[in-house]
């Protein structure tokens, strides 16, 4: 039935950078991949190749889409487009800076002073799967993005609490228009119960 379709999302969180490695916040600096996340991109493909995806996206950060171009050379696919919807959380002046002092002068309620709003990334990482569910409805899309964007959009999406999101792990949600979200796996794990793949 048209409009009545399930849409099924694997959203992965680019591979290591430096910065990741070094704890610092990155948000919308755009940080490389360093080889450590060249290696788990190229895994990742291991996990995703046991399914058919249909379009491959990812945000313009360059972490994300050299991620994504990794996974989408090994599946045999082509990125289709990079979409600032799905760029990291900004932090402001805190970007850059590892727990401790000259971190904690910037804390504010709910993030740091500068900073984009939980709120305000959960909306628009929502927006864009929103829309990509649209456009790919019924398809299977893999979107590359970032930690702090894929946890704060499924909090939203599906009125969860989640942890952090691993580097390259799998996260599949499935979006249907009636019923809303769905997460089956998080961090590589499996959540729901007889859901298939």
């Amino acid at each position: 039935m048209e409009g009545m379709t399930l849409t099924t999302f694997a959203l992965v969180r680019h591979g290591q950078t430096d910065w990741n490695a070094e704890r610092r916040l990155q948000g919308a600096t755009d940080i490389p991949l360093n080889d450590v996340g060249r290696g788990q991109a190229r895994d990742a493909v291991a996990v995703l190749s046991g399914q058919d995806w249909d379009v491959v996206v990812s945000s313009p950060l360059s972490r994300a889409a050299e991620t994504a171009d990794i996974i989408a050379a090994g599946l045999g696919l082509d990125v289709a487009r990079r979409l600032p919807g799905l760029m990291e959380r900004g932090y402001g002046k805190a970007e850059g800076l590892q727990a401790g002092p000259e971190l904690d002068a910037l804390r504010i309620p709910g993030g740091f002073e500068g900073a984009e709003s939980e709120e305000s990334t959960a909306a628009r990482g929502l927006a864009a799967l929103e829309s990509l569910a649209e456009e790919f409805s019924g398809k299977r899309v893999l979107v590359v993005a970032h930690g702090t964007l894929i946890r704060l959009t499924l909090n939203q999406a599906t009125g969860q609490t989640l942890p952090s999101v691993e580097n390259a792990a799998l996260n599949l949600v499935h979006h249907h228009p009636v019923d809303g979200w769905d997460l089956e796996y998080f961090n590589g794990e499996r959540l729901l119960a007889g859901a298939e793949v």
